[in-house]
């Protein structure tokens, strides 16, 4: 498991992520996932667990639902890069990265899970 983050590159503009919608989205694609809507910090408002084929994962919304960190597989967290960037406004720069920006990619508006590990792995 690692630490992955996906983030609006440049001001927001007062969007946040719809959160019901997010987790709609997630349970659409992750099967058994728990939430808790109980604010820990401002990094940590609202928690999604799931497990997956490649093990336990943890994703955490921002207060202002503009970032999402990622505790799981890599594959899992392209997953949730995926999903956030289609509930995304076009318009808007987003940006997956791991802890330590060992890749740092945009993610375009349709972007799929595999274009995304391509663009993770490219030299």
């Amino acid at each position: 498991m690692a630490t992955f983050m996906v983030l609006v590159d440049g001001e927001a503009g007062g969007w946040g992520v719809d959160r019901e919608a997010l987790t709609a989205a997630i349970r659409d694609r992750w099967a058994g996932v728990e939430t808790d809507s109980t604010p820990r910090n401002g990094a940590r408002s609202f928690w999604w667990s799931f497990e997956s084929e490649d093990g336990p994962g943890e994703a955490y919304l921002h207060e202002d639902g503009t970032c999402l960190y990622l505790d799981s597989s890599e594959s899992d967290a392209v997953g949730f890069a995926v999903v956030f960037r289609r509930l995304t406004p076009a318009e808007l720069g987003l940006v997956f990265c791991d802890e330590g920006y060992n890749f740092n990619v945009r993610l375009r508006s349709h972007a799929t899970d595999a274009e995304l590990i391509k663009l993770m792995t490219a030299d």
